[in-house]
């Protein structure tokens, strides 16, 4: 199972601080990054979307006899934060975009850089034009 890196903007009604995103928002984050991948594929830069969910499983461990009304296991799903990776020439990661969970702006960050460019969600070009740059195309 991957690990996802929580997102910086803090928390809100659609995200809890364990990095676990609503349903409704992590299908707004995947449009929203679809559109960018596409974007890429045009520009002839490999990139892959990535989307990581939490299935759990568990049962009463209660040897008592189970009511009809009242399953004996239960399951838990958590969605995070879908992730789009552009993949360098040498096939490592070198640059992840994410989507910010209160502003919903593209969150873009480079293996060597420090910092963390933030792009409003209208502007999907935008985050083609900073991984352009910074592939140097």
């Amino acid at each position: 199972m991957r690990v996802t890196q929580d997102a910086t903007e803090g928390q809100n009604e659609n995200q809890r601080g364990d990095g676990v995103i609503t349903d409704a928002t992590a299908e707004s984050q995947e449009r929203a990054l679809a559109v960018v991948h596409r974007l890429l594929t045009e520009h002839g830069i490999r990139a892959h979307r990535h989307t990581t969910i939490s299935l759990g499983l568990y049962g009463n461990h209660v040897n008592l006899p189970t009511w009809p009304n009242r399953p004996d296991s239960r399951t838990w799903v958590k969605r995070h934060p879908p992730e789009l990776t552009v993949i360098g020439s040498l096939g490592r990661r070198d640059i992840t975009v994410t989507m910010g969970p209160r502003s919903g702006c593209y969150l873009v960050s480079f293996r060597n850089g420090a910092d963390l460019r933030t792009v409003r969600q209208e502007q999907p070009e935008k985050v083609v034009d900073l991984i352009l740059a910074a592939r140097g195309t």
